[in-house]
């Protein structure tokens, strides 16, 4: 029996769909409001008749999409879900807790068809766009784990706020190519800024470069993050790195990257993952290659975040050392870029940047 799933009904649908089980139409509003918090099942709904939890429990669902797996890092800051989908495929997310807030990464695809070559999310392919709701759901996984998480003791905030148990930043940094599925995002974001209050510029997004997705931004008009996965600094070295980079130069993508920050005056973000090959030679993070990096951001308002390569099993490549990454961010502090070495959360659960992944 196909289960009709509760979240994805308008108000009206959900009040005809109680009142058609014999309850009265306040039901609804009972069942809606525990939906907008993110309750993963009936049972969660006490202020329901437990003969009503259970007539609902055979015919529905909460929401689109299942927690198959919870992990959790060791220092208890991050936790990774993986997600089943009505259809059974599987998509993961991310909940970062930080001095700044409560920071979740979402996936747009199940799966990645860019083919990036130092990348987990892209092992499998592209098996589909994720819905608006199937979007916005994973931020209500996150939201119901912090509500319900037991880190009672964690420590305030430096800025005093102790109300840990709010989402308060998005990244669509997930599994897939957000610019790949850029209507489904930008509506996702519209229903989170509307609905959970999250600020434009609380919202990030990155993509590899898809010129005419980052167009569709710039009409769109709302002031969010952009970040770009740049990864090499000339085309030939991104062409053998980031397959994406034979449809779109560097030239084209930066030149949208910057009518899109230029219209807001936001700083635009740069990800650029630091690469040895599998002798431990450099890839990408030589001084030739910092000094043309300079050269694409040099007087721009941007930042360069540095993030050596994360393992992951299938792929070859290395991770310089330490004194080679911070050789790199040298030359570019010194030419007055913006650069950070990015401190990546949740390695040991696989979630860091590039681990994500389909559950095979």
């Amino acid at each position: 029996m196909t289960k009709t799933i509760l979240f994805n009904l308008t108000n009206s649908e959900l009040e005809k769909f109680v009142t058609d089980m014999g309850q009265p139409k306040f039901r609804a509003k009972q069942i809606s409001e525990w939906l907008s918090r993110g309750a993963p099942d009936f049972a969660s709904m006490k202020n329901l008749p437990a003969n009503l939890r259970n007539d609902l429990d055979a015919c529905a669902q909460t929401l689109p999409l299942r927690v198959v797996r919870r992990l959790q890092s060791a220092d208890g800051q991050t936790t990774k879900f993986l997600l089943e989908l009505n259809d059974c495929e599987q998509i993961e997310c991310v909940l970062m807790r930080t001095s700044y807030g409560n920071s979740v990464c979402v996936s747009s695809q199940a799966g990645c068809a860019m083919g990036c070559r130092f990348c987990a999310s892209t092992l499998l392919g592209l098996k589909r766009n994720l819905t608006v709701n199937e979007i916005f759901a994973q931020i209500l996984v996150a939201q119901w784990e912090l509500r319900t998480d037991n880190f009672a003791d964690r420590p305030i905030r430096p800025n005093g706020d102790a109300n840990n148990n709010d989402v308060s930043h998005i990244v669509v940094m997930g599994t897939g190519e957000p610019l790949q599925n850029t209507q489904n995002v930008i509506g996702f974001i519209e229903r989170a800024n509307h609905e959970m209050g999250i600020g434009w510029r609380r919202i990030t997004v990155s993509t590899c470069g898809i010129v005419p997705g980052i167009d569709e931004l710039v009409a769109w008009g709302r002031p969010i993050n952009l970040a770009i996965s740049l990864h090499a600094p000339n085309d030939e070295l991104r062409r053998k790195i980031m397959p994406i980079a034979n449809k779109y130069s560097i030239r084209e993508i930066m030149d949208a990257a910057w009518r899109f920050t230029d219209l807001h005056n936001r700083q635009l973000m740069i990800e650029y993952i630091l690469l040895g090959d599998a002798d431990g030679n450099p890839v990408n993070t030589t001084t030739e290659c910092a000094e043309q990096l300079v050269e694409i951001v040099r007087g721009k308002n941007c930042m360069v975040n540095l993030i050596p390569w994360n393992a992951v099993s299938e792929r070859d490549w290395t991770s310089p050392s330490g004194n080679a990454v911070h050789r790199f961010q040298d030359i570019l502090i010194k030419n007055g870029v913006h650069t950070r070495i990015r401190r990546e959360r949740g390695t040991d659960i696989g979630s860091a940047c590039g681990q994500l992944r389909i559950s095979g």
